[in-house]
C-alpha cells in the first residue's frame, strides 16, 4: 500500500468524528496561540523598555542614595551633593545636574480627580537630561526654582485624564490639595509595559519640598555628561565627589550610593524582560502539553472503536508499518491543523495590546509552535499508534 493511499486512509479516520477532532484540534490551537502571543508580549515589553531607555540618551546617568553601608556613611542624597556635582572644576565632564523628588499624588481639576503615577520636583535640565520634550506651552526656568513658583508641566496621559478636551495650558490644578498652575504639556513617549512615562506631573523642585515633600533628601540625581565618549569619565568624577560628601574611605568594598549609565540600566532591564519571556513562554509550554495529553485520549478512543476495522485489515494482508503509520498520521493531522489556526489567531491577536504592551511576534516563535505541533502529533500519538499497530487480527476480529 502506497503512503498516498495510507495518508487518504488517515484523513478519513479523523474527519469521521467531525466534532471530537475539532475539540481536539481546539485544544492545540488555544496551547499554540498561548505560547506564541505570550512569548510576544514578553519581547513587546523588552522593546518598550529597550526603547524607553535608550530615549534618555547615552550620556545620562542616575545616581542612586539610601543604600546602607558601614558606620560614618552619609546615605542621603542632598543639594549640598549637589553643587558640588555641578562644580566644573571638580566635574568638567558634567554637563548639567538635576536633583530628583517624586512622589505619588491626586490630581484635581474641578469635578475631576485623577492619581498621578509620579509627582516630580527637579531643575529646568531635567527635561534635556531625559529627554522629555515639551510638547504645547513651555517649562518651568531657574527663576521658578528660585522663587518657588507653583507652575506644573504635566505629562500627555495626566493631561488626556485630568482635562480631557480642555486645553491644559494656562489653567490651575490641584496637587495633593496644593494649587499649580499648568505651564506646559510634554511630548507623548508612549506606554512601557506597565509603565507609563506620560502619566507625570514635573515641577520646579523648590515648589514640590515646599507643598508636598517638605525639605529632605532628594530621591535620586540625573547627570548629564558632556557627551557620550565622556560618561567613563564623568563617571569617575561623580565618584570621587560622592566619595568624599559621603566620607567613603579609599578602596572601601561598598558605597553608600550607586552609579547606574544608560546601558547597565538597558542591560539590567532587558535581562530581567527575557527572563518574564522565558517564563511566560514556558507557562503557555503547559496547555500545548494538555493539548497533546488530548490527542492521546482521542486516539486512544479511536484506536478502541476502530478495533474491528484493523482486525479486518490486518487479516486481509495490512502491515504492521501502514497501521502504525496511518495513526501516527491522524495525530500529526489533528496537531498541525491545531498549530496552523493557532498561528494564525496569534498573528490576528498581535495586532492589539496586552495590559497595555503591543506584541513583537518573533518569526522563530512561530517555526518552533508548529515544529512542537508536529513533535507532539508523534509522540503523543505513538503509544495508540503502536497500541493499534500491536493488536492481533484475531483478538481485533472477536472484539465487539
Amino acid at each position: 500500500m502506497s503512503f498516498w493511499e495510507v495518508f487518504k486512509f488517515a484523513v478519513r479516520g479523523v474527519s469521521a468524528n467531525k466534532l471530537r477532532s475539532g475539540l481536539t484540534v481546539l485544544g492545540i490551537l488555544i496551547g499554540v496561540a498561548a505560547v506564541i502571543l505570550l512569548v510576544a508580549v514578553g519581547n513587546g515589553s523588552a522593546k518598550s523598555v529597550e526603547d524607553s531607555l535608550k530615549a534618555l540618551g547615552t550620556n545620562t546617568l542616575q545616581v542612586q542614595g539610601g543604600r546602607g553601608g558601614a558606620t560614618g556613611y552619609r546615605t542621603d542624597l542632598t543639594l549640598d551633593i549637589v553643587k558640588a556635582l555641578q562644580d566644573k572644576e571638580s566635574a568638567p565632564d558634567v554637563k548639567s545636574v538635576s536633583p530628583v523628588v517624586s512622589s505619588s499624588q491626586t490630581v484635581t481639576f474641578g469635578d475631576t480627580s485623577y492619581d498621578v503615577n509620579q509627582v516630580i520636583g527637579t531643575y529646568p535640565s531635567y527635561f534635556e537630561a531625559s529627554n522629555s520634550k515639551v510638547g504645547t506651552g513651555g517649562g518651568f526656568t531657574d527663576e521658578d526654582v528660585d522663587q518657588a513658583s507653583r507652575v506644573a508641566v504635566i505629562g500627555a496621559t495626566t493631561a488626556s485624564e485630568v482635562f480631557g478636551t480642555v486645553d491644559p495650558v494656562g489653567q490651575q490644578i490641584g496637587i495633593g490639595g496644593q494649587i499649580f498652575s499648568v505651564v506646559g504639556v510634554l511630548e507623548k513617549k508612549g506606554s512601557t509595559g506597565f509603565n507609563d512615562p506620560d502619566d507625570v506631573v514635573i515641577a520646579p523642585l523648590s515648589a514640590v519640598q515646599r507643598a508636598l515633600t517638605g525639605y529632605g533628601p532628594v530621591s535620586s540625581i540625573t547627570v548629564e555628561a558632556v557627551n557620550a565618549d565622556a560618561v567613563a569619565s564623568a563617571k569617575a568624577e561623580i565618584t570621587s565627589i560622592l566619595n568624599a560628601k559621603m566620607h567613603v574611605a579609599e578602596g572601601a568594598r561598598s558605597t553608600p550610593y550607586q552609579i547606574r549609565d544608560a546601558s547597565q540600566l538597558l542591560a539590567t532591564r532587558t535581562e530581567t524582560a527575557e527572563t518574564f519571556t522565558v517564563l511566560l513562554g514556558a507557562v503557555a509550554g503547559i496547555s500545548l502539553v494538555v493539548g497533546g495529553i488530548g490527542i492521546t485520549n482521542i486516539m486512544m478512543v479511536s484506536v478502541t472503536e476502530r478495533t474491528r476495522e484493523i482486525g479486518i485489515r490486518k487479516a486481509l494482508g495490512a502491515p504492521r508499518r501502514v497501521i502504525l503509520t496511518q495513526f501516527l498520521i491522524e495525530a500529526t493531522l489533528l496537531s498541525l491543523a491545531g498549530g496552523g489556526l493557532g498561528v494564525g489567531a496569534a498573528l490576528i491577536g498581535g495586532n492589539f495590546k496586552i495590559v497595555g504592551i503591543q506584541p513583537v511576534i518573533v518569526p522563530s516563535s512561530v517555526l518552533l509552535a508548529l515544529g512542537v505541533c508536529v513533535a507532539i502529533g508523534l509522540f503523543f500519538g505513538s503509544y495508540p499508534a503502536s497500541r493499534a499497530a500491536g493488536l492481533r487480527p484475531i483478538d481485533a476480529l472477536r472484539y465487539e
